[in-house]
């Protein structure tokens, strides 16, 4: 027997909660929304807003504002960052998705949402960890708020989670920034067709905090009905 034959492994079973929940949601969600789901698959998707958010298991959108299938198109990556506008023939997930967003789907809405206690941010303000890979993808990617990281951490008035979550809420407006570099969101923000937004949810608490678009201050909206 070779080498290779040796070290071969026997595929893995499905994960069996993944199989339950897809079982409780055949029987629950999608038997309630079926003539939605149908609808979707017939005439297409036409989400209104766009969000941007950690891949962070915690923080997912769709369950944070209770919107069902077609109602958001979700951008997920570490530290829900916006990269700026680079056409240089490389491969760009975030900037493919939301060039299709805002190019094929025509979202009204952006909004940029960052969290509490995220892993990315954490990386980014402490880059001398020692790597999770050779390659390093998570450090290259977080470089992009290697300035900003600095000047919070030359601060000695904030405490380690202030910095946490100060970085947390400017890497928002950084991406707000970002957007703008593109020239398709900033065509059309100008124009007034596509709005932008930036957004902060606090997993221990359940908060959310919106950006003041004028002042970039976060703020706890009034959500009572």
């Amino acid at each position: 027997m070779s080498d290779q034959e040796n070290t071969t492994t026997k595929p893995s079973p499905f994960p069996r909660r993944l199989l339950d929940g897809y079982a409780n949601f055949m029987s629950g969600r999608y038997e309630t929304e079926e003539t939605r789901y149908r609808a979707l698959a017939k005439e297409g998707q036409k989400p209104e807003v766009l969000v941007i958010a950690c891949c962070d298991s915690r923080a997912a959108p769709e369950t944070i504002f209770d919107c069902g299938p077609g109602e958001l198109f979700v951008i997920r990556n570490v530290a829900n960052l916006v990269p700026p506008y680079r056409p240089d023939g490389e491969f760009h997930s975030t900037s493919a998705a939301l060039e299709f967003a805002v190019q094929a789907l025509r979202v009204k809405h952006i909004v940029v949402m960052g969290h509490g206690r995220c892993g990315g941010i954490q990386a980014a303000l402490d880059p001398a960890d020692k790597p999770l890979s050779p390659g390093d993808f998570i450090g290259k990617w977080m470089s992009m708020l290697a300035p900003v990281a600095k000047e919070i951490n030359s601060s000695t008035v904030l405490t380690s989670s202030e910095r946490q979550t100060a970085l947390e809420r400017v890497s928002v407006r950084n991406s707000l920034s970002n957007l703008l570099t593109f020239p398709c969101v900033k065509i059309l923000a100008e124009r007034g067709k596509l709005s932008l937004h930036g957004a902060w949810f606090d997993i221990s608490s359940g908060e959310l905090w919106v950006m003041d678009g004028d002042t970039g201050d976060f703020y706890r909206p009034n959500v009572d009905r």
